[in-house]
Order: structure tokens, then sequence, then C-alpha cells
């Protein structure tokens, strides 16, 4: 794991080295390090591991995820601030099913870093909401549902919205 600086630092060299090998007429190897100098600035803004944690969550192991996160050991060093955000957000959804106090803070704290896509606050506004209605917080956990409706522009999580209301009845 680099520092994200680093990886500009690499990308620089790398960019100097290709023109060096343009001046001394190695068009080819220049071209090939151009090439693999996007790396570094493609792994600046997607951190590799976040990436592995996506492709583990995506199958559903959740233990995996966490190890390829828990790799990342400061994530204000190592990570943009989106990426610090979706490092926040993935913690939030692995803790969310043992710890809802913990992934609470998880969530308010990707939320306050920002995601990127809408669907991705979305479901982490969702989530909270699902704390604040275990913890009797009926109004907020409302105005949060509200945010929810607005930033679900595709209607998936639209079930999980009316399951949330049917529960804030009950209470």
């Amino acid at each position: 794991m680099f520092h994200r600086n680093i990886k500009l630092i690499l990308t620089g060299l790398l960019l100097a080295t290709a023109v060096w090998q343009f001046t001394e007429s190695n068009i080819g190897n220049g071209i090939f390090l151009i090439l693999v100098s996007l790396l570094p600035v493609f792994l600046y803004y997607k951190n590799e591991f976040i990436l592995m944690a996506f492709l583990k969550l995506r199958k559903q192991d959740f233990v995996g995820a966490k190890s390829w996160l828990d790799k990342i050991k400061n994530p204000e060093t190592a990570l943009v601030r989106k990426q610090q955000g979706y490092y926040n957000y993935l913690n939030g959804i692995m803790l969310s099913q043992t710890n809802l106090i913990q992934a609470e803070k998880y969530f308010k704290k990707a939320i306050e870093l920002g995601l990127n896509m809408d669907m991705d606050l979305a479901v982490a506004k969702l989530n909270l909401a699902g704390v604040a209605l275990s913890r009797r917080r009926k109004l907020e956990a409302t105005n949060l549902i509200n945010e929810v409706k607005k930033l679900d522009k595709q209607g998936m999580l639209k079930d999980q919205i009316n399951l949330m209301r049917e529960q804030m009845k009950k209470i």
C-alpha cells in the first residue's frame, strides 16, 4: 500500500522516462511507458484494496472484504476524500450485520466525506434510518427515509422504504 503522493511521483518518473525514450528514438518504449504511467493515476483515484473489497462484497464474502479493507492502515493518508467515504461506507455495511452503533458512526462519516453515486448515498441513509428506528428516533428516521426516496431515482429501494415505513407505524 503506497501513500497516495508516491503514486503521483511514480507517474511523473514514468513520464520523464518516456520523454527520455522518445529523445533516444525509442518510440515503442516511450509509448509503452506512457501507457504504464496511466496505472498509478488510475490507482490514485480508485484504490486497489477498495476495489477488491467491492468485488468480495459483491460475492457476499464479508470476511474477505473486511480483510481487504484491513490492509489499509491509515486511510487519511493513503486515500483521497471520496475513497475515504467509500472506506467508511464499506465498513458500515459490514458492521451493520453485527454492531449497529459502530455502523452508524461509519455511515455518518461516509456521508460527511461524500460518495460518488446517489445510490450509495441512498443506501447509507437507509441504513442510518434503520439505526434511528431501532433507537426509536422516529422523526430522524422519517427525514432520512424522505431523503432516500429523493435519491432513489430508479426505485430500487422502494421495497425497503415501504418496509421501514411499516416498521415506523409500529413505534
